[in-house]
């Protein structure tokens, strides 16, 4: 049998790593951080314990990794799926509620990765996160910025802080809070998105056609763009 050529191993590796990161994500959300070991991490995965070191420092660095492959593909997904715009309002509103629908919907796993970031390390640079900044840098961009790098910081701390808000423990904000909060300061019309259903707890208009923040829509240059 043939040796495998440079770019199938490099796929081989490729799927490895997706599988571990995968497999943090579901563990972590099932068990919590805690109950999580780097052993568990592999026999979900399929894969032999020493590949974990071989890709990874530790857990902390795979569990951010992995959220952060979480975020950039239900990003992607929000931005990409039809009816396919280039709108650069619509795209910002999918990018908020993509987001906030995260730490709706994975509160442990969010919450876990707002506290190893709020840890004295922060940041866990890697592939995942570039691939994420790299989608919120282009919304941003699309949206008509001036100042992309400027923008997508203000962006990314927005965000994040709205997830921290909805998850802080014993007393979270409604993501409906949030959500309208956010799209008043980008100047978005609520129905933008995925707006949530008139009346429900997680999302709140109220079955109006009025913002419920008295944000109309505006359109223009500087519209998306944060009142300063």
């Amino acid at each position: 049998m043939s040796p495998r050529s440079a770019s199938a191993n490099e796929e081989l590796r490729r799927r490895s790593r997706e599988r571990l990161l995968q497999a943090a994500v579901e563990l972590v959300s099932e068990r919590g951080y805690d109950a999580t070991t780097l052993g568990d991490i592999a026999d979900r995965a399929g894969s032999a314990r020493g590949l974990v070191s071989y890709y990874f420092s530790g857990k902390r660095q795979l569990v951010q990794s992995a959220v952060h492959r979480l975020m950039h593909l239900t990003l992607q997904e929000a931005l990409e799926r039809d009816p396919h715009t280039e709108d650069g309002q619509e795209r910002l509103a999918r990018a908020i509620d993509a987001i906030l629908g995260l730490a709706r919907d994975r509160p442990v796993l969010m919450r876990q990765h707002m506290a190893g970031i709020l840890q004295a390390e922060g940041f866990v640079q890697c592939p995942e996160q570039q691939r994420l900044a790299h989608l919120l840098r282009d919304t941003v961009a699309r949206n008509g910025s001036s100042d992309v790098d400027g923008d997508y910081r203000r962006l990314r701390s927005q965000l994040m802080g709205a997830v921290y808000t909805a998850l802080i423990p014993g007393a979270p904000m409604p993501v409906a809070a949030l959500r309208a909060e956010l799209f008043e300061r980008y100047r978005l019309d609520w129905r933008l998105g995925v707006p949530p259903h008139g009346g429900r707890d997680d999302g709140g208009p109220g079955g109006t056609q009025d913002s419920p923040t008295g944000a109309t829509g505006t359109s223009g240059p500087s519209a998306g763009r944060p009142e300063r």
